[in-house]
């Protein structure tokens, strides 16, 4: 899995790339991640699973965390570009409630109010 991260108008970014599961690591460098953001300060996070290929359980138990975290943390986080396979497992696992989900990320970044134009 690989991850790459830039900042838009007061929102970090993330996308990853690869496959999110427990034998890749994905899980745990994902989690890092978004706990070094938070620790920059970095609220406000968009994270693009456009290049996703692969979610097992662990990954997607660590979706569920890093929503939990950041919003512990005062912050939002908001997914961008959900694979239909994605979507799908988060709807049999009534996990879409949990998350915004949008497909352009002009519009993510604009429902993150004045701070993620």
């Amino acid at each position: 899995m690989q991850i790459e991260e830039r900042v838009v108008g007061g929102v970090a970014i993330v996308k990853v790339s690869g496959d999110i599961t427990l034998n890749a690591g994905g899980d745990v460098r994902l989690r890092d991640k978004v706990q070094s953001l938070i620790q920059q300060g970095h609220k406000q996070l968009l994270v693009d699973l456009g290049g996703v290929s692969y979610v097992d359980s662990a990954g997607l138990g660590q979706l569920v965390q890093i929503q939990t975290t950041t919003s512990n943390n005062g912050g939002k986080l908001k997914l961008l570009n959900v694979t239909k396979r994605l979507n799908d497992l988060l709807v049999v696992t009534k996990l879409v409630t949990v998350f915004d989900t949008f497909e352009d990320e002009a519009e993510a970044l604009a429902s993150f109010g004045k701070a993620g134009v």
